[in-house]
């Protein structure tokens, strides 16, 4: 799994991106956390403000910190669709 903060530095990337590795290490899933600084990149995934958050390149979440119950949910719905796409 691949999980991208997008966002220029500030208070809340920092804060959305550490919510993103704790949730990730309490789920024990195999995931790449990286941040992505570059603004021209954050149009790509149609993400106008930020914080961002990316997984598998699918933008889930733009402009705010979700909370981790919602990072969570997010990073199993991602799960389940990646399964359903190696089922298919």
């Amino acid at each position: 799994m691949n999980i991208k903060i997008l966002g220029t530095g500030c208070a809340k990337c920092h804060q959305l991106e550490k919510a993103v590795e704790e949730t990730v290490k309490e789920l024990g899933i195999d995931a790449t956390v990286e941040e992505v600084k570059d603004i021209k990149k954050f149009i790509d995934y149609n993400v106008m403000m930020t914080p961002g958050l990316v997984i598998n390149e699918q933008a889930v979440s733009s402009g705010k910190v979700p909370t981790k119950a919602e990072i969570t949910q997010l990073i199993i719905n991602a799960m389940a669709m990646e399964e359903q796409k190696k089922g298919s």
